[in-house]
């Protein structure tokens, strides 16, 4: 019959201890259930561990190099208890956050870096593709959660929105609009726009659509499909101008400039929602969002 972890415990608090009575008063048991474990364990590795007397007991040559031997793997039982208690309750393991704009800046950096300090025990991955690379990897857990620009619903997927970051013009420092503190979209009618195809420039390219279409007239906007950070990189040389959420503007780029867009009801804003599964069972997202709630001051279900 093998022996268990319980009874490695009580020999070594006894080791430690020099008493049977002692050990079973640290531990919390009745002295006769301690000693009837270790005489059990005695008898399973084949010989005494302890010499017993009325002063107490003392260990036995083979009884030290067992005690010796058990501590480390008392100690590796319990940082596995302790590990899976933590992850149980969200406390370690992981959590993948996927996204579709940049985290140089903004909420979504703000969130990240306040979740990994007040989690440090928690493994933090993030993933930058397109939508639909994250709504495909969301679908097979291969991410946790996916934060991105817009409010669209998707089958199968819980979402909510998390927070609003504020529009910002990226134009170079030359142009004599970079002397305004702030600009309004009647003052961007004129220009040209240069967006990336890759998220989350459709959703860029659609608001500008519907913010600086007058009388027919269409704006002047060019996708490419090059990187965001492709196309702030050449904005200084005078190509156009580009339009980047709030959180794309802690990254700097020669002689490019950022400044926040203003319509009628004040500073132009675009929304980030969640997207999760109801049935991802990680214990970590479920922490995640409790803590964005919190965060935000929001009110939604976390299953």
């Amino acid at each position: 019959m093998p022996f268990d972890i319980r009874q490695l415990r009580y020999a070594i608090a006894a080791a430690d201890h020099g008493s049977f009575y002692r050990a079973s008063r640290t531990l919390g048991v009745e002295q006769s259930t301690l000693s009837r474990a270790i005489l059990k364990l005695e008898r399973v590795v084949g010989s005494r561990i302890f010499n017993r007397s009325r002063a107490g007991v003392t260990m036995t040559i083979a009884g030290a190099r067992f005690i010796r031997s058990a501590r480390p793997m008392v100690a590796n039982a319990d940082r596995m208890v302790t590990a899976m208690r933590a992850a149980g309750q969200g406390r370690a393991g992981g959590l993948k956050i996927g996204h579709n704009n940049a985290v140089s800046a903004g909420h979504l950096r703000a969130t990240m870096l306040g979740w990994r300090h007040a989690h440090p025990d928690v493994e933090l991955d993030g993933v930058e593709a397109d939508r639909g690379a994250l709504l495909a990897e969301l679908d097979t857990e291969e991410i946790d959660i996916a934060i991105l620009v817009g409010d669209a619903g998707y089958d199968g997927f819980q979402h909510e929105v998390f927070w609003s970051e504020r529009v910002m013009v990226a134009l170079p420092d030359s142009h004599p609009l970079a002397n305004h503190d702030l600009l309004h979209w009647t003052d961007l009618r004129r220009e040209r726009f240069l967006l990336p195809v890759a998220d989350p420039g459709p959703e860029i390219h659609d608001m500008l659509i519907g913010r600086l279409s007058v009388a027919g007239i269409q704006p002047d906007i060019r996708m490419h499909h090059v990187s965001r950070e492709g196309i702030l990189s050449i904005l200084g040389g005078g190509f156009g101008l580009s339009i980047v959420c709030e959180g794309g503007t802690g990254a700097r780029y020669p002689d490019v400039v950022y400044r926040p867009v203003h319509g009628e009801q004040g500073a132009a804003l675009i929304v980030f929602s969640g997207y999760w599964r109801r049935d991802n069972g990680n214990p970590a997202l479920r922490r995640f969002l409790a803590y964005v709630r919190d965060r935000y001051s929001l009110a939604f279900d976390i299953p």
